[in-house]
């Protein structure tokens, strides 16, 4: 059985990890984080691609490179942790075999493919004493943490719409799995940024009492799900959010509009965090995570808007919570049942629009 980091664990003992997956989820975002946070090691990278397994080998020496999930699953006694950085249907297979060896697992957003499959590892990882959490590193977005230093502030006064966006212009596709993938496989724009961009709005405004959705496909394959998306969503606090999503978007909108009876907060602009790390920036760079002024949110009313300087983003937040977590020290960053009622939400869109 793979060792589980118990409650009090020597903190020098790292984190031994395995990432599956070296595609943009595990070189980009996981690998990276991992190698640069003491508490892990980096031990195992899966992937079958030639030119990957290449990659992996090159970027990260110390770790052993297998070609699949089985090859790793027997190196499990020297194993505290796998990432699963592969595409949503294969997450609960994945998940119960980790699980089933003792390990606890990190899954990529937006968890699994249904509630059903969620509840399913979710319970199956207690009933095995081990830790499962969803990678929502967005909650760590530069402008989403200066967001909410100004909701906690009162700076806006009482909010009564936001409006967030997550849009680009690529025609031609990701070229990768997403452009073809069905609903059933988990595919679509908005169980992609949907989860993150619902997850956002659930943190900042707290739960929601109703949903509404609208999607589209008009990309060339047309048996995948959504490429265009919109949800609106109604918080038991009452405030009214509205989410877009759309990979064709030939011009954007804001990231971010917030309207409050004080005043509002216009964001434009994607976080700099993902193209940092893909561009081999690490976390430790004095520059990681620090927005550029040009890029800051201007606050205030029209005539009078001024540049609110931006937080710092800080996906490796992560990793160290999950650590603290895994050493008995505190909760998990992302709890399952939170990941579940995002995954409800795009559920029940998807079972209307």
């Amino acid at each position: 059985m793979g060792g589980t980091p118990l409650p009090g664990m020597a903190t020098a003992a790292p984190i031994r990890t395995a990432v599956v997956g070296f595609g943009v989820s595990g070189k980009v975002f996981h690998a990276p984080l991992i190698e640069a946070d003491p508490d892990y090691s980096l031990d195992v990278i899966v992937t079958a691609d030639p030119h990957r397994m290449a990659e992996a080998g090159r970027l990260y020496p110390q770790a052993r490179i297998v070609p699949t999930p089985e090859d790793m699953f027997a190196l499990a006694d020297d194993l505290d942790l796998v990432v699963l950085g592969t595409p949503p249907l294969t997450h609960l297979e994945l998940g119960a075999t980790a699980i089933a060896h003792g390990l606890n697992v990190v899954v990529d957003k937006p968890f699994v493919t249904t509630v059903a499959h969620g509840a399913e590892l979710a319970g199956r990882a207690s009933d095995a004493g081990v830790q499962l959490t969803v990678f929502q590193n967005r909650r760590w977005d530069a402008d989403f943490l200066t967001l909410r230093k100004l909701l906690q502030d009162g700076t806006l006064g009482e909010v009564r719409t936001f409006e967030s966006r997550f849009e680009w212009w690529r025609p031609e596709g990701f070229g990768n799995w997403r452009d073809s993938a069905t609903l059933a496989q988990g595919g679509g724009i908005l169980h992609d940024l949907g989860a993150h961009l619902i997850d956002q709005a659930i943190q900042l405004f707290g739960p929601v009492e109703e949903s509404y959705g609208e999607t589209a496909n008009h990309g060339p394959h047309t048996e995948a799900a959504d490429t265009e998306a919109f949800v609106s969503l109604r918080h038991e606090s009452g405030v009214r959010t509205r989410l877009w999503m759309n990979g064709m978007a030939a011009q954007v909108g804001p990231r971010f509009h917030v309207l409050g009876s004080k005043a509002g907060y216009t964001k434009w602009g994607l976080d700099g965090q993902e193209p940092a790390l893909a561009a081999g920036i690490t976390p430790s760079d004095a520059t990681y995570g620090t927005e550029p002024q040009e890029s800051w949110g201007l606050l205030g009313v029209d005539g009078s808007a001024t540049p609110v300087p931006a937080e710092k983003g800080d996906y490796p937040q992560f990793y160290r919570e999950l650590a603290a977590s895994l050493r008995g020290r505190g909760p998990l960053p992302v709890q399952p049942a939170e990941a579940l009622e995002t995954l409800r939400i795009i559920e029940n869109i998807h079972a209307f629009a």
